[in-house]
């Protein structure tokens, strides 16, 4: 598996729209419309809300890397470009160890 670890900081006043912007996308990640796709997880911090880091999943460096340059992951970026302070720091990489008492998505 591969992924990304991204950490930004929100506007102020920019958290509930960045939110919400996040939910309609993952609409198209679970409607398996991005191939690859495994998991995605948010967090906003304690020590600060405004910061985040998103760790995003996906099957293999190749799935990452088609989805990365398509043109519909830019538009999706490019959605919430605008909310943010800055642009996020990326931090890509193979995925070595998982540790999960269940796999994403089951219940």
């Amino acid at each position: 598996m591969y992924g990304t670890i991204a950490r930004f900081r929100v506007k102020p006043g920019m958290e509930s729209q960045l939110r919400q912007i996040f939910k309609e996308q993952m609409r198209q990640f679970e409607a398996g419309q991005i191939p690859g796709f495994v998991a995605s997880y948010g967090y906003s911090m304690d020590a600060d809300p405004k910061e985040y880091y998103l760790a995003v999943v996906f099957a293999s460096k190749e799935a990452y890397w088609a989805n990365a340059q398509s043109a519909e992951q830019d538009t999706r970026y490019r959605q919430w470009l605008p909310l943010l302070e800055d642009e996020p720091e990326w931090h890509d990489g193979e995925i070595v160890d998982v540790y999960a008492l269940q796999q994403p998505g089951q219940s």
